[in-house]
């Protein structure tokens, strides 16, 4: 039965049409994201330079920012590496049990960070069950920088397993067959034909991954020692200035950490989109 021009150029939708719909999403966007951080930066205007200067670069808080950037960096590059290694073996391989851990690897995701922290910390202080055994050797993962970057690990690594996983199943596996039937090796193989396929997705994760750490709090305080200048993160550094009700010095180092995360993820989309015209 022909379809008549009046039913081919208004078919039906599920949801309204176009100006609508993109109505709702700017008004909700707006609502829910740009309203609260233009509350913050305004706030950080109140302030002159000088005070804001004061606020985001004394060595308290340049301190707190070189851990909290330097360990969200290093968590998110080790849960980079051994987080597409879950992801493999997930998608790759069938095994006892692979039900079970697929859904630990959303643990972190649905776990009060405060009780993520609590956990760690009790397993790695030096009466803990791991630290413990560590403690004789002279390694301690507490109440030092070793524990933020430990804290990061565990609550970044869903975000690339589940950025990647479903990248890793719609890769062709006939490449690999035709890879390995012209001679590639295993690793040539993985190199040039698999690692282009996920290398954009595997930075999605990483940013994902490195954004969250760098916001992470309710972990990281547990474990960290919250010691000036040696394990104090940004974040607590925030809410020490709202005890203090020094509101704008708190929007001030949020502001700071707020562009930094922004430039961070902006240089992340930009090496995507440099990957995708490569290939």
């Amino acid at each position: 039965m022909p379809i008549s021009p009046t039913v081919r150029r208004n078919p039906k939708r599920a949801l309204p049409g176009f100006k609508l719909t993109l109505g709702y999403t700017l008004f909700y966007l707006f609502l829910i994201v740009l309203v609260p951080l233009s509350a913050l930066v305004l706030k950080t205007f109140t302030l002159t330079l000088e005070q804001f200067w004061s606020a985001v670069a004394s060595p308290r808080v340049v301190a707190s920012y070189q851990l909290t950037f330097g360990a969200s960096f290093i968590a998110a590059l080790v849960n980079a590496v051994f987080g597409l290694l879950v992801a493999w073996v997930l998608v790759r391989y069938p095994f006892p049990g692979k039900k079970i851990v697929d859904a630990l690897v959303d643990l972190p995701f649905a776990l009060p960070t405060a009780v993520a922290g609590i956990s760690l910390t009790a397993l790695l202080a030096n009466n803990g069950w791991i630290g413990s055994l560590l403690e004789p050797h002279g390694v301690a993962l507490a109440f030092n920088r070793n524990g933020v970057v430990i804290a990061l690990i565990f609550i970044g690594l869903p975000f690339v397993v589940r950025t990647v996983q479903p990248v890793l199943e719609d890769v062709e596996k006939e490449l690999e067959e035709a890879a390995t039937c012209l001679g590639a090796s295993r690793l040539q193989t993985f190199r040039h034909v698999i690692f282009p396929t996920i290398a954009p997705a595997l930075l999605t994760g990483f940013a994902m991954a490195f954004a969250r750490g760098v916001g992470e709090y309710g972990s990281v305080i547990f474990i960290a020692g919250n010691m000036p200048m040696v394990s104090e993160i940004t974040p607590l550094i925030i809410i020490g200035k709202l005890e203090q009700y020094d509101y704008a010095g708190a929007t001030a180092v949020a502001t700071v950490m707020l562009l930094a995360s922004f430039a961070m993820l902006l240089l992340i989309n930009a090496l995507q989109s440099w990957r995708r015209q490569k290939s």
